[in-house]
């Protein structure tokens, strides 16, 4: 399913085998490497024998500033496969900007990169689709979960919940997508204009716009280890989303503050009418409801100026996003 129709002088001055990279975050990675490093190699010898890709195709693994061996293992994984390469961040940057240093690293040696998390619970059959599609003519390739059937009630639910509140609140994203994606030289080189400190990168690749196309796959289980994604985590990444690309939280502050303004009038005028009656009494439990309920939003508004105040000074500092500690290359 594309965006717009591909361009078919825009095919032909692609390379015939491109030369891909997949970028790989690791984070406490320690017990899955061994086994899905060897799955990677692989799924490059593939591309380089099926013709889809060159064979100086390769994978970066980004050692997001793990607390266990896992740069040690990635250094080990590169004597034994040269296709294999690394970088490890000084300190732990999160998810987000492991991968934008992963992307910015690979950016002047491939025709185009695929971003895959390291416990293959992302197809790599899929990765062979990504590619046939780029070279067809796709800038950008999104990996969507075809279904969520093996996931329980709880976190499909939830999942809907979380996209449901992205396009209400005005972040444009792509549903059942994650980090899953392709995106080639010209996504690529637009993606490093990009300078904002808090990466949102489904929201970055859906504004910088290009031709796309989706490809499904059935999402397997982890090889090896625990996911690093806990709920918590989940709801700050998509509050970091809208907050990042949406004022519509801001704008709802005002149309409720409208909507109670409404309700204070008409409450005054209940309240003179009954004054000027003689039938006014004190309520204890009305009062005390309304200050706890008024006392609430005025908490949420201030919570949601906060979150825009906190990216403004991130901002405002301009202070690296990364620095990287050590590279095999």
């Amino acid at each position: 399913m594309a965006d717009t129709t591909i361009n078919r002088h825009a095919v032909a001055e692609r390379p015939a085998r491109p030369v891909i990279a997949l970028v790989v975050p690791c984070y406490n990675e320690e017990d899955a490497l061994p086994v899905t490093a060897p799955v990677f190699v692989d799924v490059v010898r593939r591309l380089a024998e099926s013709g889809l890709a060159s064979p100086e195709s390769f994978i970066l693994f980004v050692n997001d500033g793990s607390a266990d061996n896992t740069w040690y293992l990635i250094q080990r994984l590169h004597r034994s496969y040269p296709v294999i390469k690394g970088i490890s961040l000084a300190h732990n940057r999160g998810q987000q900007n492991a991968l934008f240093a992963g992307l910015m690293t690979v950016r002047e040696h491939c025709d185009a990169a695929i971003t895959v998390d390291a416990d293959l619970q992302d197809s790599p059959e899929a990765i062979l689709d990504m590619v046939r599609a780029y070279n067809e003519g796709a800038d950008i390739v999104y990996g969507v979960r075809a279904s969520r059937k093996t996931d329980s009630w709880f976190k499909r639910n939830s999942a809907r919940a979380f996209y449901r509140l992205q396009k209400n609140l005005g972040l444009d994203t792509i549903y059942d997508h994650s980090e899953f994606r392709l995106m080639d030289r010209k996504a690529l080189d637009c993606l490093s204009e990009y300078g904002e400190t808090n990466l949102y990168l489904r929201g970055l690749m859906r504004h910088i716009g290009l031709r796309y196309e989706i490809v499904k796959y059935d999402r397997q289980e982890r090889t090896a280890g625990s996911t690093k994604y806990s709920f918590g985590k989940l709801l700050s990444t998509s509050i970091d989303g809208i907050t990042s690309f949406s004022a519509r939280p801001m704008r709802l502050i005002f149309i409720i503050g409208l909507i109670l303004l409404l309700l204070d009038i008409v409450v005054g005028v209940w309240v003179l009418v009954s004054h000027f009656q003689g039938r006014a009494i004190s309520g204890w439990s009305s009062l005390m409801l309304s200050v706890w309920f008024l006392g609430s939003l005025v908490l949420i508004a201030l919570g949601i100026i906060g979150e825009y105040i906190g990216k403004i000074f991130s901002e405002v500092k301009r202070r690296p996003r990364y620095a990287v500690a050590d590279t095999v290359w």
